[in-house]
């Protein structure tokens, strides 16, 4: 299994923010969607960036409640790890495990077409072991 099929399933609607919005908006955008990060896009939509809730936390624990002000550009982790359709279950989670990244945005030619987190990946894995087992008592009483 792949990536795609866990976008096919939950779709592809990412929630982003530019790189202009305050980190109290982003994390009004996190409470309000119930979702642990928001992409940062450039003006051509490019990925600039992701926040999350632990670059919330980090930054009101670094600069005090002050930061709620800041744009998160100036907290917003730059250096993205990203996924494709193509990649493989397996591979997700050694990825997000490996780069300590519970979200991944999902690119095709450049441009962003989803987002997973480890949520989804662990979920997605339990089905297909549960299928699995499935399967093999099928084939046993079978």
């Amino acid at each position: 299994m792949s990536v795609r099929h866990i976008l096919d399933e939950k779709g592809r609607n990412v929630i982003t923010v530019g790189p202009q919005v305050t980190v109290r908006e982003a994390a009004t955008f996190l409470h309000d969607n119930h979702i642990g990060a928001v992409v940062v896009v450039d003006a051509k939509g490019g990925i600039a960036g992701i926040l999350t809730e632990r670059d919330v936390v980090a930054s009101v624990a670094k600069y005090g409640a002050d930061c709620l002000d800041k744009s998160v550009s100036a907290v917003m982790w730059s250096n993205v790890y990203c996924c494709t359709e193509e990649t493989s279950i397996n591979a997700l989670m050694e990825m997000m495990i490996k780069r300590r990244a519970r979200h991944l945005p999902v690119e095709k030619n450049g441009h962003l077409v989803g987002i997973v987190s480890i949520g989804d990946a662990v979920k997605n894995h339990i089905r297909a072991i549960e299928q699995e087992a499935e399967h093999i008592k099928a084939y046993i009483t079978g």
